[in-house]
């Protein structure tokens, strides 16, 4: 059986890179474990493979959904499955890359979410919302499951109603229940993690912004809003659209847009950072330059 491969990291360390750099040495697959680059027209602001990397080996999960469609690591986790044991089937490597920590934790571990729904209370905590915002869920979370809502912000409500939801059902706090659940799944998963300078990767974040811009970000938002598509869907509660958004309401300057989106992206990759850095089976690789990754490539490959 082949194991698979995954590369993990925060935004803007060249995970994409490393993986078809790996892709073009093995018969392989890539398997995108970010929860933004899976919607349509979110391009830009998502920095998608290139058409050029998009040829170069075949991406799964990419373009892969409309941007208003409902989707949860929950399904994501059956696709994924499902593609890994074809690519095994067929003698191929899967290589998983992504800096969506839940996605990734879905592949190698599993998610918990065999807990029926109360549609009545969520219709409750949503009408909370609502009236008194994010924040005043994230602080009800607090009282019954501490542990839970520290790992979450405002931002997640959907996931801090379902942890709500899940302590209302069962009187237990989702992470014990996600502990206890063993999948039935017989796979190593040998995972890396790139590793940069604190300076270089925040150079890297202010650098890739800029070109985001340059690229056409704000033109992005605009057809996207033109479309139709409500602007308050989960798709664009992400860094990078709701600053533009903000923009376009003319609630901030573009400078301060911009400044705004240096500054959350780099917030989520500490983020990240820390996410990962807490799974002990990553091996760490660090990196000061992106012309390392031949060399890594190879490493990777010797010991696989």
């Amino acid at each position: 059986m082949i194991n698979p491969i995954v590369i993990v990291g925060p935004t803007c360390s060249g995970k994409t890179d490393l993986a078809i750099s790996l892709a073009e040495k093995i018969p392989s697959e890539i398997i995108s474990a970010d929860s933004r680059q899976i919607y349509k027209h979110l391009t830009v602001g998502t920095a998608k493979p290139t058409q050029n990397e998009l040829q170069k080996a075949k991406h799964h999960f990419i373009d892969f959904l409309g941007p208003d469609v409902n989707y949860n690591v929950s399904k994501f986790e059956k696709d994924a499955l499902a593609i890994i044991e074809k690519l095994q089937k067929s003698n191929q490597t899967p290589i998983i890359v992504g800096g969506s920590g839940l996605y990734i934790r879905a592949i190698v571990d599993g998610i918990f979410d065999t807990v029926d729904t109360d549609q009545e209370y969520r219709l409750q905590l949503m009408k909370q919302r609502e009236e008194y915002g994010n924040e005043y869920l994230l602080e009800k979370l607090k009282e019954v499951d501490p542990k839970s809502a520290q790992k979450l912000i405002p931002q997640n409500w959907k996931r801090i109603i379902r942890a709500l939801e899940v302590y209302k059902i069962t009187g237990k706090p989702i992470w014990k229940l996600q502990q206890e659940y063993k999948r039935e799944f017989n796979i190593e998963f040998q995972q890396f993690g790139l590793n940069w300078e604190r300076e270089i990767l925040y150079d890297n974040i202010n650098l890739r912004v800029d070109k985001m811009i340059d690229e056409g970000l704000v033109d992005e938002v605009k057809s996207i809003i033109d479309m139709g598509i409500d602007k308050k869907i989960n798709a664009l509660n992400t860094v990078g659209y709701k600053e533009i958004i903000e923009y376009l309401d003319e609630k901030i300057s573009l400078e301060r847009a911009i400044e705004l989106i240096k500054r959350n992206t780099r917030h989520y990759a500490k983020r990240q950072l820390t996410w990962f850095r807490k799974d002990e089976r990553v091996k760490w690789i660090d990196i000061k330059s992106k012309s390392e990754f031949p060399k890594i490539t190879e490493s990777i490959l010797k010991d696989f």
